[in-house]
């Protein structure tokens, strides 16, 4: 270990350590919906804590000195932010009102917090206690588990952060294995995992239901990516069909999980990916996917009702999600000429008709990529590819269904309506494990890591104004740059 190594893992070390101070002068505390106790010294402390993890994150973005290191050094820097109060967000406090809906015998998807009567609706953020729960039935019976077992708003916190560590813990095992597969450094896509701050602030201290998604994503995928031969005696159909509930269930954690599931069905065909083999062992995975998320659905009596509850995610308007910034300044400059175009609804649904239009073009990119035309050698025979071949030799992040499905939680993210910082975590969880260049996706994490003050506020909402037009001014210069690098049309000569 050199000596920047060692900065790097104390720097982090007392950044983390200073937030856990924070959590508990001006967190988010059942008893504090306001401004943080603290002040500026709590916003400062803040800042300071925030920069030191993220500066000692940034540093070592190339790779740790070895992947035990890295989950040493992370650990380390998770100890505090276990023990302190939520941080980033109050959104804990939401899912433990669901739980204790379900738990009292009502329908989470149904009413609110506050109409329901849960005794602790009031350390819910104001904005979501008149809406349904937007969350799987899974998750559902995991918040209403954690409140009959926690016997209180304490105890119920407690075990619902727990369950995320879980999540993170789970998420963190499978990290080598997949990062083998594609022929990446474990001790690189450790580190970029389990030491951004975003994790440790936002997953485990914030006790963000992410972390349980992500804990059944990354399990699902390196049970497809290994062969089944490795994986003792369970047979490949078993392995399809178990893959395939756990992904079900982290969908059954959160719908965004969702856009994995067709590049997770690649990674199952063994030969050419045409539709018979698509057929094959996709159909297997995809069975076990829909029938986890239809038993448990049925098992907890809720059905599918939690969807309708997806739409009230963009309650918030924020100039963080790129569609929302342009739909406000459009706004903010029809006001100057005494117009009111409401446009955020409709570049909203503008954006999500191109996501909708871009992930089956990113699936079909990908599954193109896994069967090349051949190049014909004259001393050697043709090598035909398959997914498990081009997971260790593809350079191409499409060349991965890994890499595709992160790319597509990009898009996803990107083109959402709203975004929060932990859904950043997201793309960083796969991408971690497949992408050789990563400082295009590490820096946008390391920036979202200062988007939530301490007590859950959004900066975003102290900076509408001037954080529309800086955004809408990066989605031009991106597309203007994404132009620019287009190959220019060249006409066939005579």
């Amino acid at each position: 270990m050199g000596a920047r190594d060692r900065v790097a893992r104390y720097t982090g070390l007392v950044g983390a350590l200073l937030l856990a101070v924070v959590g508990y002068l001006g967190g988010a505390l059942p008893d504090a919906t306001t401004a943080p106790d603290g002040g500026p010294l709590t916003v400062t402390l803040w800042l300071l804590g925030t920069t030191a993890m993220v500066g000692a994150w940034w540093a070592l973005r190339d790779g740790a000195p070895s992947t035990r290191w890295a989950y040493v050094t992370a650990g380390w820097w998770t100890l505090p932010l276990l023990v302190t109060a939520p941080l980033g967000s109050r959104d804990v406090y939401s899912y433990a009102c669901q739980g204790w809906i379900y738990a009292d015998g009502g329908d989470p998807y149904a009413i609110g917090v506050a109409a329901a009567g849960c005794p602790w609706a009031e350390a819910v953020a104001p904005v979501w206690r008149d809406t349904p729960a937007p969350y799987g039935p899974f998750f559902v019976l995991l918040a209403a588990l954690a409140v009959v077992l926690g016997g209180g708003l304490v105890g119920t916190v407690l075990l619902l952060r727990m369950l995320a560590l879980a999540g993170v813990l789970a998420a963190a095992a499978c990290l080598p294995g997949l990062a083998r597969a594609a022929g990446v450094p474990p001790r690189r896509a450790t580190w970029l995992l389990l030491a951004c701050p975003l994790v440790g602030v936002h997953l485990v201290a914030g006790a963000h239901n992410d972390a349980v998604m992500l804990g059944l994503l990354l399990p699902a995928l390196l049970m497809l990516v290994r062969r089944p031969g490795r994986l003792g005696s369970l047979h490949p159909v078993g392995v399809l069909v178990v893959a395939g509930v756990l992904l079900g269930l982290a969908v059954s954690v959160k719908a965004t999980a969702v856009v994995v599931l067709p590049f997770a069905a690649l990674v199952t065909v063994r030969g050419r990916p045409v539709v018979r083999t698509l057929l094959r062992d996709g159909g297997v995975l995809a069975v076990g996917a829909v029938g986890g998320l239809l038993a448990l659905s049925r098992l907890a009596g809720l059905g599918l009702g939690w969807l309708g509850g997806l739409g009230r995610s963009g309650d918030t308007v924020q100039w963080t999600s790129p569609p929302t910034a342009v739909g406000m300044l459009v706004d903010y400059v029809g006001e100057l000429f005494g117009r009111h175009p409401d446009a955020v609804p409709v570049t909203r649904t503008a954006a999500l008709l191109l996501l909708a239009a871009l992930l089956p073009l990113l699936w079909l990119r990908t599954l193109s990529a896994l069967h090349p035309p051949p190049k014909p050698h004259p001393k050697a025979l043709i090598k035909k590819f398959s997914p498990q071949q081009a997971l260790i030799e593809g350079k191409n992040l499409l060349i991965n269904p890994v890499g595709g499905a992160g790319v597509g939680l990009v898009a996803t993210v990107v083109l959402a309506p709203v975004f929060h910082p932990w859904y950043a975590t997201w793309p960083l969880a796969l991408l971690a494990v497949v992408a050789t260049r990563t400082a295009w996706f590490v820096a946008p994490c390391a920036l979202a890591s200062f988007l939530a003050l301490p007590d859950g506020t959004n900066v975003a909402r102290l900076t509408k104004a001037p954080g529309a037009i800086a955004m809408t001014a990066l989605v031009l210069a991106t597309v203007l740059w994404s132009l620019s690098r287009r190959r220019p049309w060249r006409s066939t000569p005579p």
